[in-house]
């Protein structure tokens, strides 16, 4: 039988480079993207309502990605499935 402070240790790390990820790739998205509305809306300003609607729904489904990951590491951290398969 494994040592149950190795799996919550290799559990921990797993989470904290999970949550690294998870949030550090959608704020790099949501950075290009307003980079991408701000380039648009000095070409076209009389665009400002159609491209500020698309870029705030655009970051609310950048912003779900990060928040499922991190509801995800919480699962891992504070109630792991895989911990029963160890307790006897």
């Amino acid at each position: 039988m494994p040592d149950l402070s190795t799996f919550t240790m290799a559990s921990t790390l797993a989470a904290i480079i999970g949550i690294a990820i998870g949030v550090m790739l959608p704020a790099i998205a949501m950075g290009w993207a307003i980079s991408r509305a701000m380039d648009a809306l000095a070409r076209q300003p009389e665009a400002e309502r159609a491209i500020m609607r698309t870029l705030f729904i655009g970051l609310a489904m950048i912003e779900s990605l990060a928040i499922y990951v991190l509801v995800i590491v919480l699962i891992i951290l504070f109630r792991n499935p895989l911990l029963e398969y160890l307790l006897p």
